[in-house]
């Protein structure tokens, strides 16, 4: 406290006439250092909050000395101290980090930056919504830099949530995109039967249909798909929901979850399938 003190102090005398005449620039600099100290030290001590007003003080001083850089990575810093205690002020900081980095043309920087903001969305703020935006401007700054993978690792999130909030339509296409540039890496290939698998529940909620033909179109695409659990699980579960068959549709999912468990998600996407058995059955 008594360094924030002190470099307040600091600043204080270096504005106005005298202090512009007596060594101005070097009490700024002097107040950097201390506010650095300050930083530090309230950091040490766990005390996020302050430790994070002792980053933006200093983030704000580099901003109007010209030297960005320095400014988002105080900014930065200040917005992960702001994550363990505020997670509003943590996304406000992170944003005026992003802000200079895409003005300096460091897509990279605020892409992982906007990947932090959904993450705090995700999991401190709960709106998904913002969430589902961070994710999806993260992953445009990936791509534009040529970082696919983080790219659909970012891509994934936005079409788990867009599931989840019946957006399947939009779930489906970054499905069936991932999936594909999978398939195009030998390391990733194997990944793909997964996007298949979720793309395909997403069409089952809406049509079997239509999850038939997606069936067929995955197959075509990967025909190992056609050996795997997944889709063998997938076409059991079609001809129960054709045959109207609640009962066979419940232990079906329950074998397969006693080899491989499914997450919430999946276990969510399963149960709106099962409910247009019920629902198809009162009309």
């Amino acid at each position: 406290m008594q360094l924030m003190a002190e470099a307040e102090k600091k600043l204080s005398s270096s504005k106005g006439f005298l202090g512009s005449l007596f060594g101005g620039s070097s009490k700024v600099d002097e107040a950097m250092e201390l506010y650095q100290q300050a930083a530090n030290k309230f950091k040490m001590a766990k005390k996020w909050s302050a430790a994070a007003h002792a980053f933006t003080e200093l983030a704000s001083l580099y901003g109007k000395a010209g030297s960005r850089l320095d400014a988002a990575t105080n900014y930065v810093e200040a917005g992960n101290c702001y994550k363990k205690t505020d997670p509003n002020e943590a996304v406000n900081c992170l944003l005026k980090a992003i802000e200079i980095y895409t003005d300096m043309g460091k897509f990279v920087m605020a892409a992982k930056h906007h990947q932090s903001i959904g993450e705090i969305y995700e999991t401190e703020v709960a709106d998904i919504e913002k969430a589902i935006q961070h994710f999806e401007q993260a992953s445009d700054y990936f791509r534009g830099e040529e970082n696919n993978s983080s790219s659909n690792k970012c891509l994934l999130k936005v079409a788990m949530y867009a599931a989840q909030m019946e957006n399947y339509e939009k779930a489906i296409q970054i499905y069936e995109q991932v999936a594909t540039s999978s398939l195009e890496s030998s390391l990733l290939k194997y990944s793909a039967k997964e996007y298949m698998f979720r793309a395909t529940l997403c069409h089952l909620v809406v049509d079997v249909t239509n999850a038939k033909i997606a069936v067929e179109k995955y197959e075509e695409m990967y025909p190992a798909f056609q050996d795997s659990r997944e889709c063998k699980l997938l076409k059991a579960l079609m001809t129960h929901l054709e045959e109207q068959n609640v009962d066979a549709f419940t232990d079906t999912v329950k074998d397969y979850d006693s080899i491989s468990r499914l997450d919430q998600w999946y276990t969510t996407m399963l149960l709106r399938i099962k409910k247009t058995i019920n629902a198809e059955d009162i009309c």
